[in-house]
């Protein structure tokens, strides 16, 4: 970490805690590392934060499996063109209550609602 070579782990340890760096060791079951087109996930690896001037580090150490992105669980695109249907993210009974409060169709109340990011009030503002 620092170059300390062949240093007595303890004098180290003494040495980060008076220059007020904080190591603990993490006992992480899996790292998973998302970029735009892999991820590198971790299974078992040896992980340790370093707090150190209000900063937290983290270093992961393992071998990772390289897998494609797109198959995951948390992928809510639906379509080729990578855009998620806002309308299936808006729950039944917000499109309810916005149709209700507004005096408007269950359909415009969805379109508010996707419009203004699934924000009740926001929607309802928009059609009133």
């Amino acid at each position: 970490m620092f170059g300390g070579g062949g240093m007595n782990p303890r004098k180290m340890q003494q040495m980060m805690k008076q220059m007020g760096i904080d190591v603990t060791e993490i006992d992480a079951e899996e790292v998973v590392i998302r970029t735009a087109d892999e991820e590198l996930v971790f299974d078992g690896p040896d992980v340790t934060r370093m707090d150190a001037q209000g900063t937290q580090t983290y270093q992961v150490v393992g071998d990772p499996e390289t897998r494609e992105r797109g198959a995951g669980a948390d992928d809510t695109t639906d379509d080729a063109s990578g855009e998620a249907d806002a309308s299936d993210a808006i729950p039944e009974d917000d499109v309810k209550l916005v149709a209700q409060r507004a005096g408007v169709s269950p359909d415009e109340a969805r379109e508010a609602l996707a419009a203004e990011d699934g924000d009740l009030a926001a929607a309802i503002s928009r059609l009133e």
